[in-house]
């Protein structure tokens, strides 16, 4: 497997895309109840099998995650050859940014002394998509960008 099985909540909200895929190897509602209970592994494959293809959809269509800490916004815009990083360090005493006070606190003073930013970018070590899964895995959300090209834009002035 090349990332992990999704979750039984995952499953529940993909199982009529999960009854296309069965379909597509030709395997109905009896037969899918007969390889779970006479064949478990067989059944744990195909759900493993489904489970990549979900992620490898996801991952190809994801250009930007988040992960946000109590002191610290990482940002990434994750291109087909290249990861960008925006780093957003509060070092304010009391400033919680995963809390909304303290994410309304850095929105009105980003240009506070104790606020810091870095940039960077890096081409990939390995495939694209297993590295934007693993920072998923660590806690990163998939996002439209808007933040990510906000800050962009803001350290290029």
């Amino acid at each position: 497997m090349k990332y992990r099985q999704l979750s039984k909540e995952q499953f529940e909200a993909l199982h009529e895309e999960f009854a296309t895929f069965l379909a597509t190897q030709k395997i109905d509602v009896a037969e899918w109840n007969r390889i779970k209970t006479d064949n478990p592994s067989m059944a744990d494959e195909e759900l493993d099998v489904f489970s990549d293809t979900v992620w490898e959809n996801v991952l190809a269509k994801t250009d930007y995650l988040e992960h946000f800490s109590e002191q610290s916004i990482n940002l990434f815009k994750c291109n087909q050859d290249q990861i960008h990083r925006i780093v957003i360090e509060v070092k304010k005493e009391g400033i919680n940014l995963m809390e909304q006070k303290g994410f309304q606190w850095f929105f009105n003073n980003s240009n506070d002394d104790e606020v810091s930013y870095y940039k960077a970018s890096k081409t990939y070590e390995k495939d694209r998509n297993p590295e934007v899964f693993d920072l998923i895995e660590k806690g990163a959300n998939i996002t439209n960008g808007e933040l990510f090209e906000a800050m962009s834009e803001m350290l290029a002035n």
